[in-house]
């Protein structure tokens, strides 16, 4: 019997958890670094401030946020793989910072009434859920009015030759690091399957429109190798 795609993702980051955060900077060439660095200068978060982290993964957007909105802030992380929160909580508590909670959730439906957070963020985790729209609708619906939801994802590169050079890097080198680094060819060829699939930058700009959002901006990384769209509540 055929798993579905939120079956198969769950059974992928559940396997990879340990992994993680070393195949991340190995795949990214360290880039996905410099890419969430500029996306926060982008933001421009404020101290107090109340932020959600959906797809929260090993935490470590979460933790950027925490540390941006200081102590009399809140941060939530919500993730699906219990591992990945594992991990995740481990460095939460290394750290000590109180203002974050790490819950186990469904981005798909959101446990927030509407309006409870002032940032909405997802990295690297839109391109494995079920339903874009869907996830994006309910980002907006918990974003307060005023608020920003942002998106830092893989993108599709425009440019002839270094688009194919990019596909053929997911396609064949990534899931071989997967195998000799993680022991996980099988779950890293499927992360590369999800992210030619994804939708390009302006398809998903159109996305961010359609949950909604407005005054979407975006700006691509690395030739288009990933890509960060802001969109507002008004």
């Amino acid at each position: 019997m055929q798993q579905s795609k939120e079956e198969r993702v769950h059974h992928v980051f559940e396997s990879i958890s340990e992994d993680y955060d070393k195949m991340n900077s190995v795949i990214s060439f360290q880039q996905h670094l410099r890419w969430r660095k500029d996306t926060m200068k982008r933001m421009d978060v404020q101290p107090g401030s109340k932020a959600l982290d959906v797809c929260c993964g090993t935490a470590d957007w979460t933790i950027a946020l925490a540390e941006a909105v200081g102590p009399a802030g809140e941060v939530t992380g919500l993730d699906f793989s219990e591992n990945m929160l594992k991990v995740g909580r481990e460095k939460v508590e290394h750290l000590g910072l109180k203002q974050v909670k790490l819950i186990h959730g469904n981005a798909m439906e959101l446990p927030f009434p509407d309006n409870s957070f002032d940032y909405v963020t997802i990295g690297f985790g839109l391109r494995n859920v079920p339903d874009y729209l869907q996830v994006l609708k309910e980002m907006r619906r918990v974003v307060k009015m005023g608020g920003k939801v942002v998106c830092l994802e893989t993108s599709q590169p425009t440019l002839i030759g270094y688009r194919q050079l990019f596909f053929f890097y997911f396609r064949f080198i990534m899931p071989l690091f997967g195998k000799i680094l993680a022991k996980s060819y099988k779950e890293y060829s499927w992360l590369q399957e999800s992210a030619r699939d994804f939708p390009g930058m302006k398809e998903l700009a159109q996305l961010f429109q359609q949950a909604g959002l407005k005054d979407v901006k975006y700006k691509p990384y690395s030739g288009g190798a990933a890509a960060v769209h802001i969109g507002y509540k008004r």
